[in-house]
């Protein structure tokens, strides 16, 4: 396989020119489990660990490879190979750590398009895409809106659901298909550009593994059975994965999401929620929190009609979860500063 088909572009050419990295091989992580690492190259398909020196100036998470990542290998006569450095990423899709206190989890890096996938049916939640939306905003890379099992709903509450989404959601494709009947596929197949990387966004039993499968055209990722409990399907992806296409596209499924937290408040969210970022210009104070100030443009517009109040009410608790993160991640440092200060002087003083 050349690396063209992996997605080797030449931005990524000129980066491995400019971080002198042409005397390596050069591959992309198609799997991860565990800080082991599954790169592929022209010459195959290598598993892989990265180097002491990477492992200990890494400052977080996010430091490490990721699914997606291009990076500079060793290959060894046994088979195995050793990863020196990750070429700087041309984006990014991250979120907060879950159950780890201001840290940052990496989704997948160097994605063209995110195929934000929520059923029609159950799962279908307009708040959750908006976070979708946000964290796709941040990170430079092209949201798309997939929506699944239509065959489980009425007609009529399908195009509702389409006409909501585009009402709330501007200038974001949305694609509204059927796992079973395939309706829809061949309008979606189009998007899928050889050489390009989609990354597969969505909660627990919404269907990307059959999804996956059917642009695939063969059984490739495992799935289970409708729920009859919950009438959602049991996700079985464990781990993310790079899977090709045969017409050259490229796609990375994920485990579900169980939550999705933002990490970046600035452009992520002024593009998420563009109206509420331009009538905070008209605001009577430049640090208006829009939640109980005389003279809020925000507030007002609530009023008379021409904001939706669950726009602005996600927009508010997007906002403080953010802020609560930020407070974390300025604490971890913190604490982290401090540890290491006393790691220092333990061994300046020589203390056994």
């Amino acid at each position: 396989m050349k690396l063209e088909e992996l997605g080797y572009n030449p931005q990524i050419k000129q980066l491995v020119s400019e971080h002198n990295l042409s005397g390596f091989e050069i591959g992309r992580v198609i799997a991860e489990h565990k800080e082991r690492y599954i790169v592929k190259t022209e010459n195959g398909e290598f598993e892989s660990e990265i180097t002491g020196n990477l492992r200990f100036s890494a400052k977080g998470r996010e430091d490490f490879p990721t699914v997606g990542d291009w990076v500079a290998i060793t290959v060894f006569d046994s088979g195995n190979s050793i990863i020196h450095k990750i070429i700087p990423r041309q984006s990014m899709i991250s979120r907060q750590a879950i159950d780890k206190f201001g840290e940052i989890q990496v989704i997948a890096a160097n994605i063209d398009y995110a195929l934000l996938v929520q059923a029609a049916d159950r799962d279908f939640n307009i708040n959750r895409l908006e976070r979708y939306l946000t964290i796709c905003n941040s990170s430079k890379v092209k949201p798309v809106i997939v929506l699944t099992k239509t065959d489980l709903i009425d007609k009529d509450y399908g195009v509702r659901t389409i006409e909501l989404i585009k009402k709330r959601i501007k200038g974001v494709d949305v694609f509204a298909i059927s796992n079973t009947t395939l309706d829809g596929y061949e309008d979606l197949s189009r998007l899928i550009e050889k050489g390009k990387t989609f990354c597969l966004l969505g909660s627990s039993g919404v269907g990307k593994s059959t999804l996956v499968n059917n642009l695939y055209g063969k059984q490739l990722m495992s799935t289970k059975s409708i729920s009859l409990s919950t009438g959602k399907g049991k996700h079985t992806t464990s781990h993310r994965e790079m899977i090709f296409l045969e017409n050259g596209g490229i796609l990375i499924d994920n485990p579900g999401m169980r939550e999705v937290g933002v990490v970046d408040k600035e452009s992520g969210m002024e593009m998420t929620f563009d109206l509420i970022f331009t009538l905070s210009q008209k605001c009577k104070f430049k640090n208006c929190t829009h939640t109980n100030e005389i003279g809020c443009a925000v507030i007002e517009s609530i009023e008379n009609g021409s904001l939706e109040r669950d726009v602005y009410e996600n927009y508010i608790k997007i906002q403080k979860e953010i802020s609560f993160f930020e407070t974390s991640v300025s604490e971890k440092k913190k604490r982290d500063k401090i540890l290491g200060k006393i790691i220092k002087d333990y061994h300046r003083k020589g203390i056994k």
